[in-house]
């Protein structure tokens, strides 16, 4: 383990290879699992205010379930999760020509239409982010259907904390990410780990 300010990083996150690879795992991570992306309070004004730029790229039954419950729902443990359709798909879920899932909110971010890209839990994926008392643990989630991401991590020697450079900075800063690249290059120096 880690610890940079408040949080306490497992050494997975330097250790572990990772790169998203949509084309082989057609983007399940937005419909598969046991409940909706987890959601920080101010997230959900944002994916409120971002519906009508987005209304039309979502199918029918997320629309219908978005008039009936809203964005989001709590969860078993109290926490807020988007909503999702049928117990599966992300209700902001659209997909391409290809049959790939795709968030519809980082398609309308891509293409310009907002500045909010989607929630940071999903964009942080695979790494998790959970609060207690005085600190924050930052954990590498390990899941199958994301096996070809990490074939394809170890295959670009790309290691999680750098796949994830640009959700760690928007979460934690860029501060905090330097400290983290020093210490992995530490770590490296010393031998503990591998480049």
């Amino acid at each position: 383990m880690l610890q940079i300010d408040d949080t306490i990083i497992s050494l997975d996150l330097l250790e572990e290879m990772f790169c998203c690879n949509l084309h082989a795992c057609k983007g399940i991570c937005c419909v598969e699992g046991n409940a909706g992306a987890p959601l920080e309070a101010k997230e959900l004004k944002q994916l409120e205010d971002i519906l009508p730029v987005i209304w039309d790229d979502l199918s029918p039954k997320a629309r219908q379930i978005i008039r009936k419950q809203g964005v989001a729902y709590l969860d078993e443990d109290g926490e807020y999760v988007t909503s999702i359709v049928d117990g599966k798909d992300c209700v902001f879920t659209c997909y391409t020509e290809e049959n790939i899932c795709i968030c519809a909110i980082e398609k309308a971010c891509r293409n310009g239409k907002t500045d909010f890209y989607k929630p940071i839990s999903c964009h942080l994926y695979p790494v998790r982010v959970a609060k207690y008392n005085d600190f924050r643990a930052v954990n590498y989630h390990r899941w199958q259907v994301c096996r070809p991401a990490v074939s394809l991590g170890r295959e670009k020697r790309l290691k999680v904390y750098e796949f994830l450079k640009e959700p760690l900075i928007r979460k934690f800063g860029a501060e905090w990410y330097e400290q983290l690249s020093i210490a992995a290059r530490e770590l490296i120096d010393t031998k503990y780990m591998t480049d």
